[in-house]
């Protein structure tokens, strides 16, 4: 698809559309969900800016980011007055995928010593500031979860996809020689 105009002047009065010409305020809790997936996209773009090209993971992040677009197309189409379209289905097997490369990264992994701060090499946190902003994307979907249709599928993706981008911020120290700096309670 070939974008021929970046700006429709139709959202200078707070004003957007969702999928099927819907209207909506630009501060509706589906814009925010959608809005927030489309900024974890961004930051996932940055984080592949940062990986080897080498590197297996480069290719999950790039397909995780495939898919995010289709969680953005079922997050903006109101599903009480337009039927979703087939892009907007989190593709099958997806969900699988990311647990296989969970168990895969945390295998290669020494055990768990604790609460760890997030940060290390610049990948790692990177991959750490996806994690948050994904655990916030989630937070936005659940809420509009109460009111509108969301489908399960796209609720377990988001939610295994932090657990994903943790496990690979952990790798990414791991592979880079970096220790993690483990939580020190500051109350004892």
């Amino acid at each position: 698809m070939k974008i021929t105009k970046v700006y429709t002047r139709t959202g200078d009065k707070g004003m957007t559309s969702l999928v099927g010409g819907v209207r909506i305020r630009k501060n509706d809790v589906r814009l925010e969900a959608y809005g927030t997936v489309d900024e974890l996209s961004a930051h996932l773009g940055l984080l592949v800016s940062m990986m080897p090209e080498e590197d297996r993971e480069r290719e999950i992040v790039l397909q995780v980011q495939n898919t995010l677009f289709n969680v953005c197309t079922h997050l903006a189409t109101d599903q009480s007055k337009t039927e979703l379209y087939p892009s907007a289905r989190v593709p099958e097997g997806q969900v699988k995928l990311l647990e296989e490369h969970i168990d895969l990264l945390m295998g290669e992994l020494p055990e768990a010593q604790g609460f760890i701060l997030r940060g290390g090499t610049m990948a790692a946190a990177q991959a750490h500031v996806c994690c948050t902003v994904c655990r916030r994307a989630e937070r936005r979907i659940v809420a509009l979860a109460e009111t509108a249709v969301v489908g399960d599928e796209v609720q377990q993706y988001v939610n295994r996809l932090s657990d994903y981008l943790f496990a690979l911020a952990k790798k990414i120290n791991f592979n880079a020689g970096r220790s993690e700096i483990i939580w020190q309670n500051a109350c004892k």
